[in-house]
């Protein structure tokens, strides 16, 4: 079936069940020049702000509970990453995945692409055991809505290609909080080209304005609480948190200063501009015969980037089957340096996604992607009606032609930025994967959105221990060895002694007078007592380059910050980094938590996005039953607090585990866990 069909198939069972709405609105009233009153008013329990993991979780559990939900989302694929980001191969950690210790939608998850496909990994790939086909992944997890809405006789109302302009917020009881959102949705105008016919970056900032425009004709729609209650949540489930912008709550973005926290970090000072590279992925089949292939016109300014960036990687076979999401023939097998996998056969799909290939890593004033506060203050997007998305639209447009850019290096190129001549060759027998019926599901070829591994990041409110606002360390979840003598000669004797302390556990505790070399080192992550979620991932960075522009001949990434990469001990995800400051009914999922810039390089990837998520949802219907806001079951001793303990044991009960089996400050037996 095409994907067109399927979409159509899709969106007739949509409108003809009871508990889901597909919202797509054809205006009969269209707003006049500069018109900003909405034309509709949409009653929700939950507004989901985002559909990528993290928001499809948290509408799925919400819709289990029985809830109204709002699920809005800037492109028309529910999923983020394993759809319209294009990064479908779930990426997962050995032995949470031996043991399928994972959220109990995301297991459900899993489960439908098997049945989808009768196997769970159809491309054959070999850095994961589950690669597929992003246009499906669509379809597969849109299903799982529908179907969750109708076990809980919840009601899900879907808003494809539509973003949140403004908020309105008042001060209620003790605190403030969102009293409506209001929102663009966008169809394509009569005679216009389809959806997904440009790249984001040519569509963003038509998406984010009020008027009609050749392109796109637009609903205002505002979201509201349900009639005769103010009790509603917003849950922030954006890729780079827009949201937590827009209601100006205190975030960090970047590196962070060194630290006792932060004993790895890069910067002394910090650095707002640097955050992990964006990639705009791209499906590339295998063809039996050579393809001709014409040079881009700005692929010379790119070209001097690309890598295979290591010797043991430098292989085209290897590259392919990396992320190879469809196979439908096994090949030879072949092993390259240790590694071993198939051989592609003509017909094979492969997603790229890597680091010295379309990875675009800027890291200065000049090209960042993700906008500052005091950036956005100086484009006018914080002023009433200015919000654009918060995104450097230049930057989305030199990462567009950089993936197009290392797709005819892949197949054209010859020289290897990091490697040098000799190593790359050309292999013409490949196309781009283009048009509406492709995986990623455009004309153009690229993902509808980028990947985006880091973007804006909560400062969550003070708590003993945190005067300065919540927030996930470093040292909360590496496995590094910090007597190691970078440290001790790097560190103040003051911040190297409170490092120690902290890694021993005595994060509270002072103890001046101990002996450095007789503290030993905790061999687990911090427990958090307010745990509603767990994750396991590798402190994986893609850091961003030293100069501008990203491009430039002879870059380099800045200088320091893979330190911080590594290993990772299973960790949690406590309630308080889900909980900004300011505004009291927000609750912040997905990579938009409060987490430092190292530590996010951990809580990132597909099934940390499913539990945060999974927990805001549940945590949002909980509060409303319980009459309660989310931080006041943390506002005194969150250890003894009752409620605390009952949404844990809910969240437990549910099959969306707060902590990994045998997790205890007695147990420092870890090694285990891969």
């Amino acid at each position: 079936m095409s994907l067109t069909a399927k979409i159509s198939n899709f969106l007739v069972k949509s409108l003809l069940g009871c508990s889901i709405s597909l919202l797509l609105w054809e205006s009969s009233i269209a707003p006049t020049q500069g018109q900003t009153s909405p034309e509709s008013e949409v009653e929700c329990e939950l507004l989901v702000v985002g559909g990528g993991l993290a928001g499809a979780a948290a509408s799925y559990e919400a819709l289990l509970l029985g809830k109204t939900v709002c699920l809005t989302e800037i492109t028309d694929w529910v999923g983020g990453q394993i759809s319209s980001q294009g990064t479908s191969a779930l990426d997962e950690r050995t032995t949470q995945r031996s043991r399928l210790f994972y959220p109990r939608g995301y297991l459900e998850l899993r489960d439908r692409i098997e049945e989808f496909y009768g196997e769970l990994n159809p491309g054959d790939c070999w850095v994961s055991e589950s690669c597929f086909l992003p246009q499906d992944a669509h379809e597969i997890l849109a299903e799982q809505l529908q179907d969750a809405a109708k076990k809980g006789q919840g009601t899900l109302h879907w808003f494809p290609s539509t973003v949140i302009k403004e908020l309105e917020t008042a001060n209620i009881g003790e605190g403030e909080q969102i009293t409506s959102a209001i929102a663009i949705q966008h169809t394509p105008q009569n005679n216009a080209a389809p959806l997904n016919t440009e790249p984001l970056s040519q569509t963003i900032e038509d998406a984010y304005s009020y008027q009609d425009s050749d392109r796109f004709q637009k609903q205002i729609i505002r979201f509201v609480p349900p009639e005769n209650s103010d009790d509603w949540f917003i849950i922030e489930a954006t890729e780079t948190g827009e949201i937590v912008a827009l209601a100006d709550v205190p975030y960090r973005l970047g590196i962070d200063p060194v630290s006792h926290l932060e004993p790895s970090s890069s910067s002394v000072d910090g650095d707002p501009y640097c955050t992990q590279g964006f990639t705009y992925t791209f499906a590339m089949e295998a063809t039996a015969e050579p393809q001709k292939h014409q040079e881009p016109a700005f692929y010379q300014q790119h070209a001097p980037y690309y890598s295979y960036e290591l010797e043991r990687l430098a292989d085209f076979n290897l590259v392919f089957t990396y992320r190879r999401i469809w196979s439908p023939e096994t090949g030879a097998d072949e092993n390259f340096r240790g590694v071993k996998f198939t051989a592609p056969t003509p017909g094979d799909i492969s997603m790229q996604n890597w680091t010295w290939g379309n990875d675009y890593r800027p890291g200065t004033a000049q090209d960042n992607l993700v906008y500052t506060r005091e950036q956005l203050q100086a484009t006018g997007q914080l002023d009433p009606g200015g919000w654009l998305g918060g995104l450097r639209t230049a930057t989305l447009q030199k990462g567009e032609d950089h993936a197009l850019g290392y797709f005819h290096w892949l197949v054209a190129g010859d020289t290897d930025s990091q490697l040098g001549k000799g190593v790359k060759k050309p292999d013409p027998n490949h196309r781009l994967l283009t048009g509406l019926d492709s995986p990623m599901g455009t004309v153009h070829g690229l993902s509808k959105y980028p990947y985006i591994r880091e973007g804006r990041r909560i400062i969550g409110r003070t708590y003993p221990g945190y005067r300065n606002g919540f927030t996930v360390s470093e040292i909360d979840i590496s496995r590094r060895d910090y007597k190691d003598k970078y440290y001790r000669e790097n560190l103040s004797e003051t911040s190297y002694r409170q490092l120690l302390q902290a890694i021993n556990g005595l994060e509270l505790i002072s103890n001046k007078n101990a002996n450095l070399d007789q503290i030993q080192r905790r061999s687990r992550s911090t427990i958090f007592p307010d745990s509603i979620g767990i994750g396991h991932y590798a402190i994986d960075f893609h850091p961003c380059m030293t100069d501008y522009p990203a491009e430039k001949a002879g870059n380099t990434e800045r200088a320091g910050e893979r330190r911080g990469g590594g290993q990772a001990y299973p960790f949690q995800i406590p309630l308080r980094a889900m909980i900004p400051q300011k505004i009291d009914n927000l609750l912040v999922t997905g990579k938009t938590i409060a987490t430092s810039h190292i530590a996010a390089a951990a809580y990132r990837v597909h099934s940390f996005e499913w539990s945060s998520g999974a927990a805001a949802g549940i945590i949002a219907a909980f509060a409303l039953e319980e009459n309660i806001l989310p931080y006041q079951l943390i506002d005194e001793s969150y250890i003894k607090e009752k409620q605390l303990q009952s949404l844990q044991r809910i969240l437990n009960e549910s099959g969306n585990p707060t902590a990994f089996p045998d997790t205890s400050i007695f147990n420092e037996s870890w090694e285990e866990w891969q």
